[in-house]
């Protein structure tokens, strides 16, 4: 039984102020967990789950060190869920060391101007996972990675792509020696342009775009045809649809 001091620090994770404070985040679902396991990218500190979860997974759970691991019923595992209806398990892990430089030679690395929904990100980040493209360089602006929303929509992407916090246009100066390629309404048909094997590619705000500030510094823009009459596109659709093209 999950007592009421311990159901309340697993439900104040789903704050970002908690989760800066203790380091900590929340992960949900069979599939989400053992994807964050099995990356070994991140330390998990406790797991609450229904039994038949823990006994399907009982053999690998047991090679596990250092871990809390709680059966819970599922009214407990409704009451720390971030979901709508919670799935089998619900685990704490620590966040993963800043990784503070990257390579850019010879890959596409994305770069996120104030990209705010957190489905969106997670989303993005899953889309990154697809196509290959190991980095992604976030504006302070941009939403908490360690969300939970976020967390859910990248599907245990979140093990295998890189997410850097920085200012993009400080960041975009010191690797100017790399093309920089961004979304835009009103840049060159990406039918237009063949295959990149090298280059870093702007995805924008939302309902903005990107910033005049950070399109400043770009060397090319690249438009997505339309055909119908909507006025713009989804930001994680556009960069599948985008690194669908190039890569």
């Amino acid at each position: 039984m999950l007592s009421k001091t311990h159901t309340k620090y697993i439900q104040s994770l789903q704050h970002k102020k908690l989760r800066d404070e203790t380091g900590l985040f929340i992960a949900e679902g069979p599939k989400v967990v053992m994807d964050l396991l099995n990356s070994r990218k991140f330390v998990c500190k406790e797991i609450f789950a229904l039994n038949n979860w823990l006994q399907e997974h009982s053999q690998q759970l047991s090679l596990l060190k250092d871990i809390v691991v709680t059966p819970v019923e599922d009214f407990e595992l409704q009451k720390i869920s971030s979901l709508s209806t919670a799935h089998a398990v619900v685990a704490v892990f620590e966040k993963r060391k800043p990784v503070y430089t990257i390579e850019t030679a010879l890959k596409i690395t994305l770069v996120l101007d104030t990209i705010q929904d957190p489905g969106n990100l997670g989303t993005i980040i899953r889309i990154a996972d697809w196509f290959g493209v190991e980095n992604i360089i976030c504006s302070i602006g941009c939403a908490d990675m360690y969300n939970a929303k976020v967390v859910q929509s990248t599907m245990g992407s979140l093990g295998r792509v890189n997410v850097i916090y920085t200012d993009i246009i400080a960041w975009l100066k010191e690797n100017r020696k790399v093309k920089i390629y961004s979304a835009s309404l009103e840049g060159e048909d990406m039918k237009c342009i063949g295959k990149v094997k090298e280059g870093i590619l702007i995805i924008g705000n939302e309902a903005n775009g990107v910033s005049d500030e950070v399109m400043e510094l770009v060397n090319e823009k690249i438009n997505i045809p339309r055909i119908g009459e909507a006025e713009s596109l989804n930001a994680a659709v556009a960069t599948g649809i985008i690194l669908s093209h190039i890569k």
